[in-house]
């Protein structure tokens, strides 16, 4: 069983790719930006809302070493009242997708390849229950509930776009996650917990990416300890 996602909890009008990673640490704070009204998702050619969204960007591993810029990933989120959108703007070195899933995307053990992952936690008084996204290149995808012990298929009935250009190795992905499917009652007063990270490769040594790192011995995504703050802002 991959030690990245074990699944017991104890892992525009402007080019999104053209901006880089410092080499400071990574913040500890992500902004979702508001939109008025709900966007199509088009992860090709992004809605302008995109734009008002500061990105976060990472490409070092769960530990926070060894940044690769050719993995450098850029994650967005946007949303409205009803909908929580995420963008991710992913470099990669090599594909490794799955050919096969479920007639509506979905895929068990998506992340034994290449995947963009997202863990939410809207209510961080409950450290051990949050909701998992995870994202291919190639459009398939999985929702998780995670809570003690294990986990269930969340059925959030999030919708996607994804994009692949092979000439650039870039790929990106969009989302659209109903907020029901993540609190019973948003606020958007309240600061949620969230991490992000990517994995790349189909055999180890493997790359686990993550924007907080972990700093687990071994690679280790479900630490909802080290996950950084999600504030929503008008």
């Amino acid at each position: 069983m991959l030690i990245a996602n074990f699944r017991e909890p104890a892992g525009h009008s402007q080019d999104p790719m053209t901006q880089t990673q410092s080499a400071v640490p990574p913040p500890s704070e992500v902004i979702a930006a508001h939109v008025a009204q709900e966007i199509p998702l088009h992860a090709a050619h992004p809605h302008a809302a995109w734009n008002a969204a500061q990105p976060i960007i990472f490409s070092a591993d769960w530990q926070g070493q060894d940044p690769d810029p050719q993995r450098e990933t850029q994650v967005r989120v946007l949303w409205t009242q009803s909908t929580l959108y995420l963008r991710f703007d992913c470099r990669y070195r090599m594909l490794h997708v799955f050919p096969d899933s479920d007639p509506d995307g979905r895929r068990d053990q998506l992340w034994d390849r290449d995947v963009a992952e997202a863990f939410l936690q809207p209510d961080p008084a409950q450290e051990r229950y949050y909701r998992e996204f995870e994202v291919s290149p190639n459009g398939m995808w999985i929702d998780l509930d995670v809570f003690p012990g294990g986990i269930a298929d969340l059925k959030s009935g999030l919708r996607k776009s994804t994009a692949l250009n092979e000439a650039a190795r870039t790929w990106a992905a969009e989302l659209a996650i109903p907020m029901p499917a993540l609190t019973p009652s948003f606020d958007p007063e309240k600061v949620w917990r969230a991490n992000f990270y990517r994995v790349e490769g189909r055999e180890e040594p493997r790359a686990y990416l993550a924007w907080r790192p972990t700093y687990s011995p071994e690679p280790q995504f479900h630490v909802p300890g080290a996950f950084g703050k999600l504030r929503f802002v008008r």
